[in-house]
Formats: C-alpha cells, structure tokens, sequence
C-alpha cells in the first residue's frame, strides 16, 4: 500500500510540475493552493469551479458580442477580455492570461478577425486547463482514498 501512495505521489508532482512547465500555471496558483487548509480542503477547486464559470460566462458575451454583424463593440469585448484577464491572473492561469493581453490589443485596434481567432484560442485554452486541472484532483483525490498525504510540490 505505501508503494502504491509513493507511486501516486511520485505522479502527482511530476504531473504539477509539467503544468508549470508547460505554462499552464503561474506562481499565482501557488498562492491560491497555499490559502487551502484542513478547515477549508475543497477552497482551491471551489474557487476554480468559480473561474471556469465566470469563463463559460465571459467568452459566450465575447462571442456574441463579435457575432454582431457589422456593428461590433470592441469596447464589450474589451470589458469582458479585461474581466477575464482578472480573474485568470488571481487563479494563476498563465496561458489563458496572455491569451487576453493580446486579445485586448486586437480589441482596441478593431481587428475583428483577430478577435475571433483570439477568442478560439481563449476557448480551447481554458477547456484544456479545465481538463488538465481535473486530472489534477483525481490523482490528490487517489493519493487520499490510498491512504495517504498529498505533497506539496516546490516548483522553484
């Protein structure tokens, strides 16, 4: 049984520190994991479930708002792309984060198809940071009903 929780935790840091590696994570989310404690075990997915809600939100404004034909309002989109850049700044979700400076940029030079290409990129980034994280709590969530303690994982 300690071999298999070893295993599990072997996997989980190497898996935690790929995410960092690959950019999907910031030193952000190291802030937000070390907030997590035994009186509040579930904070970090909670305040993601929240972040990944206010994602579904913001680009389906984004996308309506540039699915106006002919009478776009980049200022919109703007207010929705900073609004998101906010919250995956606090979240520590990096790629996802550039993924909004540049669209922002797009926006404030009315650049529509750069707005829609931008946007598909912000769409599948954050689907896939939703997937990888997920991943993420399935190995703590294995390492816990194994028996054991999942790691803290030092990504300096």
């Amino acid at each position: 049984m300690d071999s298999l929780v070893a295993q599990l935790q072997m996997q989980y840091r190497n898996y935690v520190l790929s995410l960092y590696q690959q950019g999907f994570l910031d030193d952000q989310f190291t802030e937000l994991k070390s907030l997590q404690d035994d009186g509040s075990p579930d904070f970090v997915s909670e305040v993601l479930s929240l972040f990944f809600d206010d994602c579904v939100k913001l680009v389906g404004n984004m996308a309506r708002a540039l699915d106006q034909t002919g009478t776009v309002d980049f200022s919109q989109v703007g207010a929705s792309v900073h609004q998101l850049k906010g919250s995956s700044s606090s979240v520590g979700a990096k790629r996802v984060k550039g993924l909004c400076i540049n669209f922002k940029e797009l926006c404030e030079a009315k650049n529509y198809e750069g707005c829609v290409r931008c946007l598909q990129q912000v769409d599948i980034e954050y689907k896939t940071l939703k997937a990888k994280l997920q991943d993420m709590f399935n190995l703590e969530k294995q390492i816990v009903q194994a028996g054991g303690i999942v790691p803290q994982v030092d990504i300096k």
